[in-house]
């Protein structure tokens, strides 16, 4: 038992921070990545909706508004 505890070598302490380091870098890229597709997509999304919106109000602003007959008196 004694003789396999001692082919554990363990990490060299600059080899983990480095290791770790590295894995932050990417985790923070992923995300970023990630952030700003999540926002193009909502932007684009925020688009479509205006535009339906306007279109419907044009839609609305030549309809015939039966309310103002009443306001008128």
């Amino acid at each position: 038992m004694s003789q396999e505890v001692t082919h554990i070598v363990p990490l060299q302490q600059p080899e983990v921070e480095e290791n770790l380091a590295a894995y932050q870098a990417t985790r923070e890229f992923y995300t970023e990545v990630e952030d700003r597709l999540e926002f193009q997509r909502h932007c684009e999304w925020y688009q479509i909706t205006a535009e339906n919106h306007r279109q419907e109000l044009e839609k609305m602003r030549g309809e015939l508004n039966i309310f103002q007959w009443f306001r008128r008196k």
